[in-house]
Parts: structure tokens; C-alpha cells; sequence
């Protein structure tokens, strides 16, 4: 049987490029390769860039109807076969189908918001700001945008940029992980299949190559980026300096501060269902459960129990948490669990030797639970993106205030709390770009933006909402001035700096 190779895509076909540099793609649940992935080398880059740039013009000139017409078709196609692309993240990232399926379904809701783009780009218009002159602004695409993503959410966080991106008139070049690089094709798939011009959406399939081919390309407007603090800011400050606009989203070390009149039935589920979906590879997954005064000895109890009834295994067979993505990413979370042994939390539920009886290759570590962590250890400091909760004990609520805010990340936090004028004193304090009360995973639905602050953030625009509109579109101020034919204009000469009158 001929090996399954995963190409770039250009001109809404597979593109093989000219390197013959490969990496090995596979499933997590059973830890077989099963296919690889091409690894550009700079020509092959700078080769479907140039595809983006010819494409760009032609797309940008289209009438917005005709746009819109494009994306509502993807719209509905990817609506309809949503599950097949579940398919697809599970075999290659190993979250659990359903999972799978609610992260395109959530990045469906950007392809909704981005079918409004007629709306979302009006301009202004002022009349008569000054004597016969008029003033109005427009918003124009940039040209060809760039994408790099993180391996966590091969669908959905590419569409985080995508939908507005192409609907405000530019073209896309995608950069997805090589560890899950197939939901990237058959998007791009289904973009053909929905109309889209040649060259309008490409893929370049590679490594750091690839990645700095598009950071440093002058034919390339912007960068958006998901992944870690560290890359993020390499990747803003090497963009930046080439004179493009970034959004460069980072690390997270995201809270869940438990009071003592929460609803702990609520709190117990949430933290479970935050702490451990995903297997805890989400940027927005808890990873700090910080405990106000005695509210942990019940609430403990409760996670416990929760976590007992949690089936690890393939994401295929009906369980609750998959896989890790990778082998060497399954023995870098072990080695935190290790540490956090070694500096003294006591280990309430370790997951390090976890086993599934039928697929024994896998990248298996199961739900973990630390007490008594301090803000020294390495397991509270460092994002460990995986299966891994700290539990942090304070006295008071001003203590845990304190405590999400000295945290370098400011992604994602939770409160959960009976009282309101708790949760409104919190919402004011926190240091924090997106908030949840009594609600575990605070994603902004598609209309608003998402983003952190601190090192969550560099670039000063957040994803999707209004943000991402203004971020894929520039504007342009127009004032002008049309003489009246009915009447002669008395010739004036005046050098003093214009004024309104």
C-alpha cells in the first residue's frame, strides 16, 4: 500500500512543492503513523505565497454579494459534514469525536458573524463638514493575510481568522500544525467546493521554515498566531519588525477561584469538565483551582468521585477524555507530574499509570489532581498543557484576587460564587482578558473577540468579534469637495492651514 503523504494546497488543488522533506503524522489513540505530512522548504513558501498574492486583487474586486454568496455556501457545506471533519481531528489529535465536533461547531459560529461582513465593513459618511465639503471612510482588505496555528484546534481556531479574513476581501495563507495537518486540506476542500477562486485560500504545510518564509515575506500583510508564550512573542517581534500587523495569542495559566457560597455540585462538574476535556490541551482549560478558606475539603470530595466515573480511551469508542497528541508531549507531562511529586504536593489522583487495555501504544495519561501546590512549584508556573490540576489553598478572597494577578498569563479566570456583588468586585479587579461567573471556560461567542492579557496577548488585537474585522481590514477617510455648477466659486488663495466653517 503507497504512503499517505498530506500536501500543501494551492489553486484549490494539492501541491507538493519541491522539498522532499516529510514528517510523520499519528494517531494518538494507538500511536500508529498514518500518514506524513510535507515540510516546505523556503521556495515551496514563497511559492504559494505568490499563488495568495496573484489571487488577492481579483478576489478584493469581487462585489460583496457575490463574497458573502461564497461564504454562506462553505457555511452551509461545513454545517452539513461537520462530523466528518470531527473525524478528522480525532484521528490525528485524539480528542474525543464529540469534542471534536463541538470545536467546529464553534468555529462555525465565526463563518455565521462573517456572512455579515456587508454590515461589519460599512464606512461612515458625514455631509457638509465644512462648506460644501463632504467626509467618508471605507474599510479595504489588505491584501494576503498569514495563519499559523496551534496543533489543540486544527479547525477551530484557524476559523477564529479565516471566515472575516476571506469575506473582507483577502487571501489566506494557512500554516497548520504538522502534528494534525489534515482538517486544514479539507477545508480548503470544501472552500472549492463552495466557489471559492483559485489561490484565494492555500495551505502550506512545514515547520519553522514555513513559519519564517511568512513572517519575513513582504507580500504578506499579517500574521495572526495561536500557540505558546514563547513562540508568540518570537513570532510578534520578527512580524513586526518586517512591518506587518500581528495578533500573536499565547500561553494561558488559567484560575478557577472557588468561594465559599459557591454551588458546589456546579463548581465540581465545571472544574472536571474544564480541567481534564480535551485531556487539558486547551488554552482555556483550568489548570489552577484556588480555594478560598474551607471550601476545598468539600469540594475535593466531590472532583474525586467525578473523576472516577471519567473513561480514558480512543475518542472513537464513546469515552470521556482521548489521548494526548504526541508521545513526546505524553512524557513531558509526566515528567511535570514527576516534579510536582518531588517538591511536596501531595498527589490526590495520578494519572501516570493509567493503561488501556485495548490500544496499549497509545499517548495515555489520565486526570491528576495536586493539593497543597505553592506558586513556586513548576507545576503552578508553567502552562503543562495537559490533563493536570493545582489545587491552591488561601484564607481570603482578596489573597486569590491577589494571586491571579501576579500571574505573568492573564488568558482566562473563573469565579464561581452565589453572590453577585462578589462576582461584580471580581470582574472589576481581575487582570484578566476574558472572564467567566459560574462559568468554567469563558470562549466569547463569535461577535465578541477573543483574547488575553499580559504574556496571553502581544499585538494589541484580539481574535473574531469586531477586533478581527478591524484588524483584516484598513481604513480609509475620504473628504471632498464637489462644486456646485449653478453657481461660480470667487477664486481665493488662502495658505493658512485649512479650518472648518
Amino acid at each position: 500500500m503507497s504512503e499517505h503523504i498530506i500536501e500543501h494546497w494551492v489553486n484549490n488543488a494539492p501541491f507538493s512543492g519541491t522539498s522532499s522533506a516529510t514528517a510523520d503524522v499519528t494517531n494518538p489513540a494507538t500511536g500508529a503513523i498514518s500518514g506524513r505530512v510535507r515540510l516546505a522548504s523556503d521556495a515551496d513558501a514563497h511559492a504559494v505565497i505568490a499563488t495568495a498574492k496573484k489571487a488577492a486583487p481579483g478576489w478584493a474586486a469581487l462585489s460583496l454579494a457575490k463574497r458573502t454568496q461564497i461564504v454562506f455556501r462553505f457555511r452551509q457545506l461545513l454545517d452539513e459534514r461537520k462530523a466528518d471533519l470531527g473525524a478528522i481531528i480525532t484521528s490525528e489529535h485524539g480528542k474525543v469525536l464529540d469534542d471534536a465536533i463541538g470545536e467546529v461547531s464553534r468555529g462555525l459560529e465565526v463563518v455565521d458573524f462573517a456572512c455579515g461582513i456587508a454590515h461589519l465593513i460599512k464606512g461612515e459618511f458625514s455631509e457638509q463638514v465644512s462648506t460644501g465639503i463632504d467626509v467618508h471612510s471605507k474599510r479595504q482588505p489588505l491584501g494576503v493575510v498569514g495563519i499559523i496555528s496551534p496543533f489543540n484546534f486544527p479547525a477551530m481556531v484557524p476559523m477564529w481568522f479565516f471566515p472575516i479574513a476571506i469575506a473582507a476581501g483577502n487571501a489566506v495563507v494557512l500554516k497548520p500544525s504538522e502534528k494534525d495537518p489534515s482538517a486544514a486540506l479539507w477545508m480548503a476542500d470544501l472552500w472549492r467546493e463552495a466557489g471559492l477562486p483559485d489561490g484565494v485560500f492555500t495551505v502550506l504545510q512545514g515547520n519553522k521554515v514555513a513559519v519564517d518564509a511568512l513572517l519575513d515575506s513582504p507580500d504578506v500583510a499579517s500574521i495572526s498566531f495561536v500557540g505558546s508564550t514563547p513562540i508568540a512573542r518570537y513570532v510578534y517581534e520578527r512580524a513586526s519588525l518586517a512591518g506587518k500587523r500581528v495578533q500573536a495569542l499565547g500561553g494561558a495559566k488559567n484560575h478557577m477561584v472557588v468561594l465559599p457560597d459557591a454551588n458546589l455540585d456546579l463548581t465540581a462538574d465545571s472544574i472536571v469538565n474544564a480541567a481534564f476535556g480535551s485531556a487539558g490541551e486547551r488554552c482555556m482549560a483550568i489548570s489552577v483551582l484556588v480555594a478560598v478558606g474551607p471550601v476545598i475539603d468539600e469540594l475535593l470530595p466531590r472532583i474525586q468521585s467525578r473523576v472516577g466515573t471519567l473513561r480514558v480511551g480512543d475518542g472513537t469508542l464513546g469515552c470521556n477524555m482521548g489521548p494526548v497528541v504526541t508521545r513526546e508531549h505524553r512524557d513531558k507531562i509526566v515528567s511535570y507530574i514527576d516534579g510536582g511529586v518531588s517538591a511536596g504536593a501531595k498527589i490526590v489522583i495520578d494519572g501516570r499509570e493509567i493503561k488501556v487495555a485495548d490500544r496499549p501504544d497509545g499517548f495515555w495519561v489520565g486526570p491528576t489532581v495536586f493539593d497543597h501546590v505553592t506558586t513556586d512549584m513548576e507545576i503552578y508556573t508553567d502552562e503543562i498543557f495537559g490533563p493536570v490540576l493545582s489545587v491552591v489553598r488561601v484564607d481570603t478572597y482578596e489573597e486569590a484576587v491577589e494571586l491571579v494577578n501576579s500571574s505573568p498569563y492573564g488568558n482566562g479566570v473563573a469565579l464561581f460564587t452565589g453572590s453577585g456583588g462578589a462576582a461584580r468586585r471580581f470582574e472589576n479587579e481581575v487582570q484578566v482578558g476574558m472572564i467567566g461567573i459560574n462559568v468554567p471556560v469563558p470562549v466569547p461567542t463569535a461577535y465578541y473577540s477573543f483574547g488575553g492579557w499580559k504574556d496571553s496577548l502581544f499585538g494589541d488585537t484580539h481574535a473574531h468579534g469586531m477586533e478581527g474585522v478591524r484588524f483584516f481590514t484598513r481604513a480609509k477617510v475620504i473628504t471632498s469637495r464637489w462644486l456646485d455648477p449653478s453657481t461660480s466659486p470667487s477664486p481665493e488663495l488662502q495658505l493658512a492651514f485649512p479650518t472648518n466653517d
